[in-house]
């Protein structure tokens, strides 16, 4: 008996890292869509064309495989401003970096909002998010340090990086649900209102 998404031939002759990768890429598209409530075995398999013994297979299960989707949805942010084997980057590339395009497009929001909604209700990804918000705030945290004693500043640099890093959620926020009343340079020249004060002009550093 079919459950209406058997995997072609094509699928199944995909090695493992494209199989998982192209799950992945089906859980991101369905929170995009639908938000955590349309984040089902059903339908992942259906915009994948995978078998649900393959979600359990690769991934254990939908909440390994909803891990690896934030995972997935966090990379590109840890990327950018924390590449591997380059030099961290300094405040103003960090900040420009924040309000790339890339960061603030619908789908992703969309995505972002379904993985908090599933935190905030107690869901299964609050170890992962501990863990990959640590890294977040780490490369954050050594910028403005590293800023701050460049002008001879004193400051609490973690709490300053959480601080940024919240005024900047909800900047994402306001881009994504009205363009027309941001843009980005509004957004980071807020983020320098708040940052300047404290930690001096923040210009090209590079």
């Amino acid at each position: 008996m079919s459950d209406g998404a058997a995997p072609g031939p094509r699928f199944r002759r995909l090695g493992r890292e494209v199989r998982a990768a192209m799950l992945v890429e089906a859980g991101m598209q369905v929170l995009a869509e639908g938000g955590i409530r349309a984040f089902t075995i059903d339908n992942i398999c259906k915009v994948s064309g995978a078998s649900r013994g393959l979600v359990t297979h690769h991934f254990g299960g939908k909440d390994g495989l909803l891990a690896k989707v934030y995972e997935a949805v966090y990379r590109p942010l840890l990327d950018a401003i924390s590449p591997p084997d380059a030099a961290p980057p300094h405040l103003p590339e960090l900040l420009d970096h924040l309000f790339s395009p890339a960061n603030y497009s619908r789908d992703t929001l969309n995505v972002w909002l379904a993985i908090w909604s599933e935190i905030a209700t107690g869901g299964t990804l609050r170890d992962e998010h501990r863990t990959l918000y640590a890294r977040y705030r780490a490369v954050v945290s050594e910028a403005v340090a590293r800023h701050a004693a460049a002008n001879g500043r004193k400051v609490n640099a973690d709490a300053m990086a959480m601080t940024l890093i919240a005024l900047v959620d909800g900047l994402w926020l306001e881009l994504c649900l009205d363009p027309s009343g941001l843009t980005p340079e509004g957004a980071k020249a807020a983020c320098l209102d708040l940052l300047e004060p404290v930690l001096g002009p923040i210009g090209d550093q590079t």
